[in-house]
């Protein structure tokens, strides 16, 4: 599921379809994703259409962002969806449980990093209360992106 919801999202962005592959196979490897979801400090959703999975979220509790003053933070880390199912409300439903555990963690707010030129995800989060706090890029081979690091209040 990280695997294509990631390509789908981002594939496009790759010159080097290898640099896109590389990096698959580096951050989805089943050895690496098992670590992940052993760690206590993660929480995961899987969203299902008909018993198909189609999304998952990821919520990375007391993660703090240099963006926040506070250290009693989350990052939502990971909302993907398959777009064929990005219409169902998906998304809403998989942000809605991490805010919701967020919360129940006594987390003053959560945090994210959305692509700068992902005007729907930008504009689902400023829908949700989220606002936009700072930029920070990443690269992934030879590619530079930049992303919209964003906050909501949880207090």
């Amino acid at each position: 599921m990280a695997r294509f919801t990631f390509t789908e999202t981002f594939g496009h962005y790759f010159n080097d379809k290898k640099d896109l592959q590389d990096y698959l196979s580096r951050t989805f490897n089943v050895s690496k994703l098992r670590v992940s979801l052993n760690k206590p400090n993660n929480v995961f959703w899987l969203a299902y259409v008909d018993d198909l999975p189609v999304g998952y979220a990821k919520l990375k509790l007391h993660s703090p962002s240099k963006f926040i003053n506070s250290q009693n933070v989350c990052q939502l880390q990971k909302i993907y969806v398959l777009k064929d199912f990005l219409s169902l409300g998906i998304g809403r439903e998989l942000q809605n449980k991490a805010l919701k555990r967020a919360a129940a963690n006594n987390a003053e707010n959560i945090w994210l990093s959305v692509l700068k030129s992902n005007t729907r995800a930008i504009t689902f989060y400023e829908k949700n209360d989220f606002d936009k706090i700072g930029n920070h890029d990443f690269q992934i081979g030879k590619e530079h992106f930049e992303f919209q690091a964003m906050a909501k209040d949880l207090k």
